[in-house]
């Protein structure tokens, strides 16, 4: 990790190129997009873009589904940046990169936070194609975003996560899914390190531990919110099967992650897109 000085410059300088090229004023809700699910960047109003080549201490996005890009528009009247892409501590990096765009988002004044991943689901009874709205999570990375000295301008030393997700988003989330007619599924999502997918055993494992969907990210960028005191909405787009479960007969393949994905985007963009405009106050 990075010292607390050179840690609080990389921040200054990633929110400073940010806020120039889209505007000092936060935006009323901040997205982070996963793999695949940058479709709903294109409900954008009146966007402008800043490519993460040109955010100070953003490095390149590797993964095919992430593009790259930070976006600044408008749906349903509200302010919204979105992320399209972001950074996995299975790439090498480390967590203050991964969560540089949070710390940047709270410095920046944020106060809300949609977190979107692909999944793979440990229960028979949500299939491919769902959307699941996460109410907790297991930390199974092997490591925390806020290990080392605190930054006590970022936040307390020591973070309660007993509602890492909110109650009121969820609320609000579940009443949207309901006049969509959507599907409502909530869960526990075990983020594991990557990036081989796991094992028919270590699925086993999971499930007795309480999880409910399995993925490589989005608790990282969860912890480093809180941390900040934002308030979070987490979105699992359930895309395979996880291993060993009785519907999955084929390879796990990031190809198919990203089809699926692909295949739900619509339903993905409509959710969001009516719980932006009826967000609440």
């Amino acid at each position: 990790m990075a010292s607390p000085r050179h840690y609080r410059g990389a921040i200054a300088k990633a929110l400073r190129a940010v806020t120039d090229a889209l505007g000092k004023t936060p935006p009323d809700v901040a997205i982070i997009l996963g793999s695949g699910l940058g479709g709903v960047a294109d409900h954008l109003q009146q966007p402008t873009s800043l490519p993460y080549v040109k955010v100070p201490g953003f490095p390149k996005t590797t993964i095919p589904g992430h593009e790259g890009v930070v976006l600044r528009g408008k749906i349903a009247g509200r302010s919204v940046v979105i992320f399209r892409g972001r950074f996995h501590y299975y790439e090498g990096h480390s967590l203050s990169i991964v969560t540089l765009p949070i710390r940047l988002l709270g410095k920046w004044g944020v106060r809300n936070l949609v977190v979107s991943n692909a999944a793979g689901s440990l229960r028979n009874d949500i299939p491919p194609g769902s959307l699941l709205f996460l109410r907790d999570h297991l930390n199974l990375i092997g490591q925390n975003p806020l290990r080392g000295p605190n930054l006590d301008e970022l936040g307390p030393r020591f973070v309660d996560m007993s509602h890492a997700y909110d109650a009121e988003f969820l609320q609000h989330a579940q009443t949207v899914t309901q006049s969509l007619q959507i599907p409502f599924i909530t869960g526990v999502y075990a983020a594991l390190p990557g990036p081989s997918y796991e094992t028919p055993s270590e699925i086993k494992m999971l499930a007795t531990l309480g999880a409910d969907v399995v993925g490589m990210s989005t608790v990282p960028e969860v912890i480093a919110a809180r941390h900040m005191g934002m308030r979070v909405l987490g979105i699992s787009c359930i895309t395979n099967w996880a291993s060993g479960l009785s519907g999955q007969t084929k390879p796990i393949t990031h190809e198919e992650v990203i089809h699926e994905t692909m295949r739900m985007k619509e339903t993905f963009s409509r959710f969001l897109t009516e719980w932006i405009a009826k967000f609440p106050e």
